[in-house]
């Protein structure tokens, strides 16, 4: 099985490096792209390994202003609330985190935890999505499992499965929680709510403990009715009859008395808005058991392509707006009415679940460092605007916006990362650890969509700026220059623009480029190139300012983005010391016959269908329970399967 992994999340794009133009068949809906690109002509792999590409955009004509000027100020009106380094979490569909069997806590995923928790402090992960609604506990599964599906009971246009869980899921959440600091979300099952199946928020309380953020009451309930879940007349004024009828039930029990004021709400989607759901009153008739206000949104779907429902979606027509601010600016702008609220209740308002696209995104969209170019701008405005988190979403090898791996690995450097998780890293190292960040655009009254820029403010002062390039232009010609004041000129206030500044980039030669992004001159690789450690040389630029023109020249690349330190003090190891789990053990001591990668790469599989064989030596099935040491790791566990969970499902990270 695989090597000391946890979460084979990261897992994404083609398999060989061999490239080559070639013609792409598509499911029906599907447009065909411009230009594509593939690893092997005939690939038939898993969506979140496709090899397509799309050309990057044409240059803008004219090109927009490549020399921008930011005065800035100590505090200055406009300023976010204050907000948490570990503002971008990950949202993992329930159905799927069963997809890597193993028997131990992986350690690249382990490893990828930590990157983002020393320089946030934490790390917020939700289990969840369509599939909670329809799981059930139960005390053991056969073969040591944590959780298994009834793919025979599908009915939403996701094709999402009902599922049956055992308490082991949790144990291995909590688990995580002992090496890492990962705060949990979970979600109480609301496809019978004459019938609250409590269970999960029960165990959740006992086995996290502290590490248990909040309890999610309905997954997109606006959708209920369309989904064929609730009657066609169904309302929010139903969704919060129901709410109620929970709310009743969990006080019935002692072992829900801290999950029932842990509720999140009301998670919708867009067909109602949230203010309709507010305009019910129920943020005061139950204030004291509701702790977040949330709700999920994609830009668009990919739903035609997959599933043949809603609307087809040209995805070269879509590419071009992905690398605009406008994009971020259009998903955050219905929810401000909502997030000003959210301050008048006293409540952290979430975007519970996002990504590039839903049904499973777009090949050569979702899974390029446009995307993480897309990600950080749109995490950024989200906190500028008073958001208090967001979830990128993973739903399973099947999309493409995802990181999953694609069969057991074993050897220990062979997981993948993908592009929003390049996001996240910069976010939490642009918010730091300190609770007190607040954000701020800046330029946004003349700036051009192409080039949106934030500052991150401590105490009232500027410490840090994230600047952003979505221009794609590898000769240098549409880099820009943005030329920072601290104080002086206009403002009214002493110049304290200092003498010296750090930098930090995010970079590729493209905005269609596949893995091997760069952070700092760190990378954690292309195709089954990591263990989930950042690997390189770091690079941290030192910018000299001109002392006589009070102003610090920094040169953005395109495409990319810098991070500014504009004091001495950097944000990489302040939320955690560094730390890294061990990847020198190796479970596949047995049965170590290799496949040639051509064949692998471009093989259809068997779907599913056919059962696995056993990694336990003499035995078909696999079930022992055993207990494996792994470089310090201790853990009891259900063979192949017990610790699933993440094992995948989690990353968009």
């Amino acid at each position: 099985m695989g090597n000391i992994a946890l979460f084979r999340l990261f897992l994404f794009h083609g398999l060989l490096r061999i490239s080559a133009a070639v013609t792409i068949y598509y499911a029906p809906g599907q447009n065909p792209f411009s230009t594509t690109s593939a690893d092997a002509s005939s690939y038939t792999g898993a969506a979140a390994y496709n090899p397509t590409t799309i050309d990057p955009p044409a240059l803008p004509d004219p090109l927009p202003s490549l020399s921008l000027d930011f005065n800035l100020q100590s505090n200055p009106t406009g300023l976010s609330i204050t907000q948490s380094g570990a503002f971008m979490g990950f949202s993992v569909e329930m159905s799927v985190a069963n997809q890597v069997c193993e028997s131990i806590l992986q350690v690249p995923f382990l490893n990828l935890l930590a990157t983002i928790s020393q320089r946030a402090g934490a790390v917020r992960v939700r289990v969840g999505g369509n599939s909670q609604d329809t799981a059930s506990e139960v005390a053991t599964l056969d073969d040591g499992k944590v959780l298994e599906k009834d793919l025979s009971g599908v009915t939403n246009p996701t094709e999402t499965p009902p599922l049956v869980f055992t308490p082991d899921l949790l144990y291995m959440m909590r688990n995580i929680s002992d090496f890492v600091n990962v705060r949990w979300f979970v979600g109480i099952p609301f496809n019978d709510s004459s019938n609250f199946r409590l269970e999960i928020a029960q165990f959740a309380q006992e086995i996290l403990g502290d590490y248990l953020m909040g309890v999610q009451a309905g997954n997109e309930p606006d959708l209920y009715a369309a989904h064929g879940h609730r009657s066609s007349n169904y309302s929010q004024y139903d969704y919060v009859g129901e709410l109620g009828s929970l709310i009743d039930d969990m006080s019935q029990y002692s072992n829900l008395s801290i999950a029932q004021n842990l509720l999140l709400i009301p998670s919708v989607s867009g067909t109602w808005t949230p203010e309709e759901v507010w305009d019910t009153g129920v943020m005061d008739t139950y204030s004291s058991n509701i702790a977040w206000m949330s709700v999920e949104h994609y830009p668009t779907d990919n739903c035609y392509a997959q599933f043949g429902t809603g609307t087809p979606r040209n995805a070269t027509e879509l590419w071009p707006t992905y690398l605009m601010h406008s994009s971020a600016q259009s998903l955050v702008q219905p929810y401000l009415n909502s997030t000003t609220y959210a301050q008048t209740k006293g409540k952290p308002f979430i975007m519970f679940e996002t990504n590039t696209a839903s049904c499973g995104g777009f090949p050569g969209i979702s899974d390029v460092f446009g995307a993480a170019l897309w990600g950080l701008d749109y995490g950024l405005l989200m906190a500028a605007s008073n958001f208090s988190g967001g979830m990128f979403h993973v739903g399973g090898e099947s999309v493409y916006y995802n990181v999953a791996p694609p069969t057991n690995q074993s050897s220990f450097r062979e997981w993948t990362v993908g592009p929003v998780f390049y996001s996240s890293l910069v976010i939490a190292e642009a918010l730091g650890p300190s609770n007190q960040s607040q954000v701020l655009e800046v330029g946004a009254e003349n700036q051009s969509t192409y080039t949106p820029n934030y500052v991150i403010y401590e105490n009232g002062q500027p410490v840090r700026m994230v600047l952003i390039n979505f221009l794609s232009d590898s000769s240098g010609s549409s880099n820009y220059t943005a030329n920072i004041a601290i104080g002086g000129g206009q403002t009214g206030q002493s110049n304290t623009t200092p003498s010296q500044v750090t930098v930090k980039y995010l970079t590729a030669s493209s905005v269609s480029q596949k893995g091997d992004y760069s952070w700092a001159g760190q990378t954690f690789g292309g195709n089954f190139d990591s263990d989930g450690r950042l690997g390189g040389t770091e690079s941290i630029q030192t910018i000299p300012c001109d002392q006589s023109a009070q102003v610090c020249s920094v040169s953005v690349p395109a495409p990319g983005a810098a991070l500014v330190f504009l004091t001495n003090e950097l944000t990489e190891t302040e939320g955690a010391p560094s730390t890294t789990f061990a990847t020198t053990t190796v479970t596949n001591t047995g049965n170590t016959a290799t496949v040639d990668a051509s064949v692998l790469a471009t093989s259809n599989g068997r779907n599913g269908n056919s059962p696995l064989g056993s990694s336990s030596k003499g035995s078909a099935n696999g079930g022992v329970i055993f207990r494996e040491s792994i470089a310090g790791l201790l853990f009891r566990v259900g063979s192949i399967g017990a610790l699933g969970l993440f094992l995948r499902a989690a990353y968009v990270l």
